[in-house]
């Protein structure tokens, strides 16, 4: 039996009301990843139509690639990696994350046991071909500050866009990358093949923890500061939505994830599915607020590998916003 709803849904004629923006697109990269679970529960479940939205999804290799589309236009949201507000924020552009789906990334760094049998230390890793979603992705950045405090740069190394379904799957298959930084289901379905050595792991709050130094928001739905000012009650009905799958994730059982998510999401392994599930279930935002202390362990982070961020004044209050979901929050008391 599914969950019930933490948050009612009011009709969506009286919550149209006062709607700036009813079509929505939002861009994703790689959109079977847990790491955008929520994003697919509001979909899936109705959240944004309940809210007023007819909202179109429109899935990428990876983040950057969904970041692109909406710098050039044909998107209006992103639904990504929270440290890309502070890169764009870098090079003058201010967008702004409302609302958090995952407390912590997700993301795995891992050798081929294949192609890197004797691995021993990140130093192993110079010349090595590094598999990423997308070139620039979060998961690029994560392998960047892994390699960082491994004393490595991030030129030392070769990487190469292998998307985050069965592509990513056949790349450390093939032996065609010799590491692979990714997410779960992928991580785990190699794992279990025996394929893969953990290097640095990101899916709960102690491992994350242990890699970054403190609390590293995640996935979250970011946009120009320009769209959310002119669009509140959009912005606001987009957090709402979110804010609501958030609350089922929390209640939902596994038998409840698989019969909403879409059949493609398993990779055809359904029992994997559900176990790769239960090791990142904590990574999953709870309330869907933004931490102060996140948004500075994102910019020191980023600072570790990048020349561009390194003695750059960031001003983090522009990168996020909580207004909107403490006012989805206070609705489903």
């Amino acid at each position: 039996m599914t969950a019930v709803p933490a948050i009612a849904a009011l009709p969506a004629s009286a919550l149209a009301q006062g709607i700036e923006k009813k079509k929505v697109t939002i861009a994703v990269g790689g959109k079977n990843l847990f790491y955008y679970l929520p994003l697919t529960i509001a979909e899936q479940l109705g959240y944004f139509k309940d809210e007023g939205l007819d909202v179109e999804i429109v899935d990428f290799a990876g983040g950057s690639a969904a970041l692109r589309a909406v710098v050039g236009g044909s998107a209006d949201v992103v639904s990504g990696a929270y440290e890309h507000t502070i890169n764009l924020q870098s090079k003058g552009q201010i967008f702004t994350a409302f609302v958090l789906q995952g407390r912590a990334p997700q993301i795995v760094l891992a050798v081929s046991t294949k192609t890197m049998p004797g691995y021993k230390t990140i130093a192993d890793l110079k010349g090595k071909k590094i598999g990423v979603t997308a070139p620039g992705s979060s998961t690029n950045m994560m392998a960047n500050f892994v390699l960082a405090k491994g004393g490595l740069k991030p030129t030392d190394v070769s990487f190469i866009g292998v998307g985050a379904g069965k592509g990513a799957i056949s790349a450390v298959q093939s032996g065609q990358v010799d590491a692979i930084a990714n997410l779960d289901p992928v991580i785990s379905m190699l794992d279990a093949q025996g394929l893969l050595k953990i290097v640095s792991d990101t899916r709960t709050l102690k491992d994350t923890e242990a890699v970054f130094g403190g609390p590293m928001p995640a996935g979250c739905l970011y946009a120009p500061e320009a769209f959310v000012k002119n669009n509140p009650n959009t912005a606001q009905a987009l957090a709402s939505a979110m804010v609501r799958a958030l609350k089922w994730l929390q209640q939902a059982g596994p038998s409840d994830i698989v019969k909403t998510v879409p059949e493609s999401f398993l990779l055809g392994d359904r029992a994997l599915y559900l176990a790769a599930w239960t090791k990142v279930r904590e990574a999953m935002s709870p309330d869907g607020l933004i931490p102060e202390a996140g948004s500075k362990t994102a910019l020191r982070t980023l600072q570790a590998f990048d020349k561009n961020l390194q003695g750059k004044a960031i001003d983090l209050s522009k990168t996020y916003t909580n207004a909107f979901v403490r006012k989805a929050l206070a609705r489903a008391k």
